[in-house]
Formats: C-alpha cells, sequence, structure tokens
C-alpha cells in the first residue's frame, strides 16, 4: 500500500522537473537569440563606423595633400600665387592633421574588430574574440572624441588661420590649375569634421552594444555551466 501511495508523487517529481527543464531551454534559447541580434546589431555598427573613419580619412586627408602639394610645388617653382597661404606663424595644420590620425586610429581599430567578428579567426582567437568586441569601439570613440576636441580647440585660435578657416574663407576665390581650389577644400574639410562628430554616436553605439554583449555572454556561460553541474544528492 505504501509502494502505490508513492507513485503518484514520483510520477508529479517527473513532471515538474521536466517542466522546469523546458522552461530553463526556452529561457537559455531566448538569450541565445537575444545575443544573436547583439552580436549582429554590434557588427553593424562597427562597419558603419569603420565607413565613416575611411570617409573623414578620405575628405581631410585629401584637404591635407592639396595642401601640402601645392605649397611645395609653390615654393620649387616660384609659382605667382604663393603668397595665397599665410607664413607658418599664421597658419595651423594640425586640426587637420589630428583628424587625418584620428581617422586611421578609427579604421584600424574597426577592422580588427570586424576581423575578430569572423567565423575563422573567432574559432582560433575564441580568448580574444570579446576582449577585442569590446575594447576596439572603445579606443574608436576616444580617439574620436580627441581628434574632434583638438580640432575646435585649435580652430579658435585668434592669431593662426587653419586649413579650414583659410579655405573658406577664400572659397569664392577662382584659381588656374595647379593652384588650391579654396571652394573644394572647404567642402572637404567642413565634411569630415562633421563626419568626425557624426562618428562619435556610432562608436558610443557600438561600444553599448559590445558592453550588453560582453555581460549577455557571461551569463549565458554561466547559466550553462550551471546547468551542466549535477545538483548535489542529498541523503
Amino acid at each position: 500500500m505504501s509502494l502505490l501511495e508513492k507513485q503518484p508523487n514520483t510520477s508529479s517529481e517527473f513532471e515538474v522537473d521536466s517542466q522546469r527543464r523546458h522552461e530553463q531551454d526556452a529561457h537559455l534559447d531566448s538569450k541565445l537569440r537575444t545575443l544573436r541580434l547583439l552580436d549582429g546589431a554590434r557588427a553593424g555598427a562597427t562597419l558603419l563606423a569603420l565607413l565613416m573613419g575611411l570617409a573623414v580619412l578620405g575628405t581631410t586627408g585629401h584637404a591635407l595633400q592639396a595642401y601640402n602639394t601645392s605649397r611645395f610645388d609653390a615654393s620649387a617653382g616660384g609659382a605667382a600665387w604663393l603668397s595665397m597661404w599665410p607664413d607658418n606663424g599664421a597658419f595651423d595644420v594640425k586640426p587637420t592633421v589630428a583628424l587625418v590620425v584620428g581617422a586611421s586610429l578609427v579604421v584600424l581599430s574597426n577592422v580588427i574588430a570586424l576581423t575578430s567578428h569572423h567565423r575563422f579567426v573567432r574559432a582560433r582567437l575564441a580568448a580574444a574574440h570579446t576582449p577585442l568586441t569590446f575594447s576596439a569601439p572603445f579606443v574608436g570613440l576616444v580617439v574620436a572624441i580627441v581628434a574632434v576636441i583638438l580640432f575646435y580647440v585649435a580652430n579658435q585660435s585668434a592669431t593662426a588661420d587653419t586649413l579650414l578657416s583659410w579655405s573658406c574663407r577664400w572659397r569664392f576665390l577662382n584659381t588656374a590649375s595647379p593652384a588650391p581650389q579654396f571652394a573644394s577644400l572647404c567642402r572637404a574639410s567642413h565634411a569630415g569634421v562633421d563626419l568626425a562628430i557624426l562618428l562619435i554616436p556610432v562608436e558610443f553605439a557600438a561600444f553599448v552594444l559590445a558592453g550588453f554583449e560582453l555581460k549577455l555572454q557571461r551569463y549565458t556561460a554561466a547559466y550553462t555551466h550551471a546547468r551542466k553541474t549535477p545538483s548535489p544528492v542529498l541523503a
């Protein structure tokens, strides 16, 4: 009689345990789906940051190259438009250089992040994947902020012109080749600065998504480990 009384309890415990396992599987599947969504969103933000970094590098690099080429050609050939560029003491090219260097570092960090996202690299550098995906957008964010700050601090000088201020001041001046086209340089300089500013929230989004992804990865790893660990048998 006592055996018959225990059978319903054993069956009930089995059903409860089965239901609990089913709920745990559904919970883990939900977390894994969220993790995949975060990973895709973070990779998309990283790719966008990379493209914007390339655009900043292209526009500001073009402006800087045009300045260097025309300045050196003028000094070598003794062109009549040599005075179109101010003297070194009244001209500061460091803001544009800061954007070029900053964009180069942004491109490099995002290329590393996207490379680590690839399955082939992730399978062989599993331990480095998570730190790279988290540190790369952080580096890009810091570099973008510093480059924009340096640009605006130097561009506010009342004693020295920058490539942006000088080219935009003379943007309506038509010059013959190979003299610099100030209208083109003005547009390129403005585009580089605007894209660098827009790059900051994109890098911030990639950084936040990487942070959530890292947190969820740790949670799912701990949760999976806890499920695989057998519970102690009570006497």
